[in-house]
């Protein structure tokens, strides 16, 4: 398998069996996050279950951003945080309303949010909603 891989799920304190390795790959070959549904049948050698269970074990070492509110149900990312305590790469998404595609906006940062005291925040979703350039041209 990928040493590459090993290394980032190892690194996040993920033990790498095949099958995550099959998740965490799926995720690396893609620029979008994807759904549950895409990623099953992009790994069709592993069933909805064991998908389900590698993402949750991925987004509690942080090793994925799971997107929700996009219209379609959670999407997931791999996170390029460098910490399996902490994401600190929490950046917005757009979601286009015609293609319904969720794309990374990594270059941006979401705006720190000065909580009341007592809070503690544990993930932010920022989503942007609106027209996509590619189905603006259309």
């Amino acid at each position: 398998m990928n040493t590459e891989l090993i290394a980032l799920l190892e690194s996040h304190g993920v033990k790498p069996t095949a099958n995550r390795l099959m998740v965490a790959k799926a995720l690396t070959e893609t620029i979008q996050p994807l759904s549950l549904s895409e990623l099953e049948r992009r790994i069709q050698t592993i069933d909805k279950s064991n998908v389900f269970r590698a993402l949750t074990l991925f987004k509690e070492h942080h090793l994925v951003h799971a997107i929700e509110g996009s219209g379609d149900g959670t999407r997931y990312e791999l996170c390029h945080s460098h910490c399996e305590n902490h994401d600190e790469d929490q950046h917005p998404h757009f979601y286009c309303e015609v293609c319904q595609k969720t794309y990374c906006l990594d270059h941006l940062h979401i705006p720190e949010a000065m909580l009341p005291d007592g809070f503690e925040a544990h993930s932010v979703n920022f989503i942007i909603k609106g027209v996509c350039p590619h189905c603006r041209e259309k």
